[in-house]
């Protein structure tokens, strides 16, 4: 909305950082992968029809952002546009479940749904793909500060827990994949600390290093949840100890705008580009 709301609906953002409004942004479809610019829910003259899949607190919102092709075929980059839809206004049906980090998200499908377009009609996608590389680096700042938490909770563990009458941080084959974890967790910093001083860079240049940032976090991250939980035995995977819920937030993010393999390839193809 900051990049392309009128006067008007900028207004409706001041609530929202108060918190007093929630939005929600339905943009991925049940077969886009990934892909932002794969878009074929369609807008008639204001009416929106089609699905959108894994809306991320889409319950919770008081108005959602909506996608929707008004020219060109799904997948191009130009034809798409955003509108602001009421989630309880008629042709909008939601089926809210929870994910598996204890959030919720919802699958909607739109019939004719009435929407508000937001900017000019079908120029929204700059916008979409500038919103995402900001969300991906704060999404991989977060699993960043996950993962260092698990971490330090299985150092700590080591050191408490027991085994044959020694701390099993005394095991020097323990203490190396503990280590391990440590340097994947200082790669993964580098990477996304370079990845938020490019977000105001080119557009080749910021969708490379935020691409090469979140292949970075979900490879490293599935690295550390996976240690965690291993060098904690059954204890990490009960319900009342932390550091299992740490590794579904941070195996979660992973999955969210784009997963490790996405990016990858994403970034390879950019690269040849380039």
């Amino acid at each position: 909305m900051i990049e392309l709301g009128s006067d008007a609906q900028k207004e409706m953002l001041e609530e929202v950082v108060a918190g007093a409004k929630k939005l929600a942004l339905a943009h991925g479809e049940p077969d886009s992968r990934y892909d932002l610019a794969h878009v074929s829910t369609t807008s008639e003259g204001g009416k929106l029809t089609g699905r959108k899949a894994v809306v991320l607190n889409a319950g919770a919102a008081d108005m959602l952002v909506v996608s929707a092709r008004t020219s060109g075929a799904a997948g191009d980059e130009s034809g798409i546009s955003l509108y602001l839809v009421d989630p309880k206004g008629a042709g909008v049906t939601m089926r809210e479940t929870p994910s598996v980090d204890g959030g919720r998200v919802a699958e909607i499908t739109l019939d004719g749904a009435a929407g508000e377009l937001l900017g000019a009609e079908g120029q929204a996608y700059a916008a979409i793909e500038k919103t995402a590389a900001a969300a991906t680096v704060a999404l991989c700042a977060e699993a960043l500060g996950a993962m260092g938490v698990a971490h330090e909770m299985t150092v700590d563990y080591s050191k408490q827990r027991k085994q044959f009458g020694r701390a099993i941080g005394t095991f020097q084959a323990l203490q190396h994949r503990m280590v391990d974890m440590g340097v994947e967790i200082e790669q993964a910093r580098s990477a996304v600390i370079n990845a938020a001083g490019k977000l105001e860079a080119d557009r080749t240049e910021r969708e490379l290093v935020v691409s090469a940032a979140k292949n970075m976090i979900g490879r490293a991250g599935k690295y550390v949840a996976e240690e965690a939980i291993q060098i904690h035995g059954g204890i990490g995977m009960t319900w009342e100890y932390a550091v299992g819920h740490y590794a579904k937030r941070i195996i979660m993010i992973d999955h969210m705008l784009g997963d490790a393999d996405h990016h990858l390839e994403r970034f390879i193809k950019l690269s040849t580009a380039a």
